[in-house]
């Protein structure tokens, strides 16, 4: 017997596969059985799990582990199926635990969690940040390799350069968190046509922007205005927004920037308490035609890409992979976060917008496991669960254990 969820699963995938690079029949099947099982398997998710609660022994999933996927086109065909038009482009590396001195790729990353550099190996998610709907997607992840003639940010610029065909059909507009407000990050983006949304450190170098007026003094005219003091901020060049919080205050204006090399909309948000401000925060776009509330917007939605992570480390094995191997690491992380949208979009985006509440696989695991041992006692015991008599109790165990049945 096949559950509903699987045949849903089965359905979306097969609705991707025709646009991708030609897959055989074997391939497919092995696809949708893995991601069903991303969605079910209780507990660690690897290769020994795998072999115990699927059809392929552990050995033949080591293998086609190995065999390469276009998750990429997979994932960009599920976005603009169910996303909207007002989505943007996230990227956030992430740590991964990981020891092993043959294990592609390891060495010592930073850990946001330890708030210290660690052992391990670092992915950089790249993932589809909808903005009406306010949630994630996953694209692809790459893995950051420690040893290179490059450092770190132009490792990170050559991945999403590389990928931009793909990624300009979804989003121009490229979003990063404030480690990634560097001339060295933001120019190359520029130059291959992104748009660069991000935020600044408080104690920024920003100068306003002032027309050359030639004085017949002595001595070459001023072009460079003076430093911007984010506490007391000059009103004849920024320009107070309207905020649905009482307690910020937003202002926007086109500044020139030091470390960026170039001119740039700012919105600062001072937030206050009893009239006094206790903290500011620094918004920017490279495209200074871009508003101010869409700046606000887009930088604020990119934490909806950490929501990823943690529904995919915390139910779909992200930091359970057992292989070491380059093809097998890269299979495991995207199949691990691609099977987070593939959740999304059957579970989520098929209700309608007014009737969503929180979006949360905690429910769709304990259906998927109780379907999954379900099948295995009716086939086992021959019962047929479609009779009048065992349908309804076939129901009532599926759903058995989820917190809103």
């Amino acid at each position: 017997m096949i559950f509903n969820n699987y045949l849903l699963y089965n359905s979306l995938c097969e609705r991707y596969f025709s646009v991708l690079k030609p897959l055989n029949k074997r391939h497919k099947e092995f696809i949708v059985s893995v991601l069903w099982l991303f969605l079910s398997i209780k507990g660690k998710i690897n290769f020994l799990q795998l072999g115990r609660y699927g059809k392929l022994c552990e050995q033949s999933i080591r293998q086609w582990f190995d065999k390469p996927f276009d998750f990429l086109g997979f994932n960009a065909g599920l976005v603009s199926d169910y996303c909207s038009e007002r989505t943007v482009i996230g990227f956030d590396p992430t740590f991964i635990p990981k020891a092993g001195k043959k294990t592609h790729g390891v060495g010592r990353f930073w850990s946001g969690c330890a708030g210290a550099p660690k052992p391990g190996i670092e992915i950089c998610g790249i993932a589809a940040i909808d903005l009406d709907n306010r949630i994630a997607m996953h694209l692809e992840s790459v893995q950051t390799l420690p040893k290179t003639d490059k450092n770190l940010i132009e490792c990170y610029v050559g991945m999403l350069i590389d990928r931009k065909t793909k990624l300009q059909e979804i989003s121009k507009i490229i979003v990063a968190d404030a480690y990634f407000s560097k001339e060295t990050f933001v120019s190359p983006l520029c130059d291959a046509g992104f748009t660069v949304v991000s935020k600044l450190r408080e104690d920024a170098r920003m100068t306003y922007i002032i027309e050359p007026v030639k004085t017949g003094k002595r001595g070459r005219t001023k072009t460079v205005g003076d430093k911007v003091d984010t506490k007391n901020l000059d009103l004849n060049h920024f320009t107070e927004i309207k905020t649905d919080n009482e307690n910020e205050k937003a202002f926007t204006a086109i500044v020139k920037s030091t470390a960026l090399k170039r001119n740039i909309r700012v919105v600062i948000v001072q937030k206050t308490t009893n009239k006094k401000t206790v903290s500011i925060e620094i918004y920017f776009s490279n495209d200074t035609k871009m508003s101010a509330d869409e700046i606000i917007k887009i930088y604020r939605t990119r934490f909806q890409i950490e929501f990823l992570y943690r529904d995919a480390k915390q139910h779909t094995g992200l930091t359970n992979c057992q292989a070491r191997g380059k093809e097998k690491l890269h299979f495991h992380f995207n199949m691990s976060l691609t099977a987070v949208s593939v959740a999304r979009a059957v579970h989520w985006f098929s209700i309608e917008k007014e009737k969503r509440k929180e979006f949360s696989l905690t429910d769709i695991k304990t259906m998927n496991y109780n379907a999954l041992l379900l099948n295995r006692f009716l086939c086992t015991f021959a019962v047929n669960p479609n009779l009048l008599k065992n349908n309804q109790k076939v129901k009532e165990l599926i759903v058995f254990g989820t917190i809103a049945a």
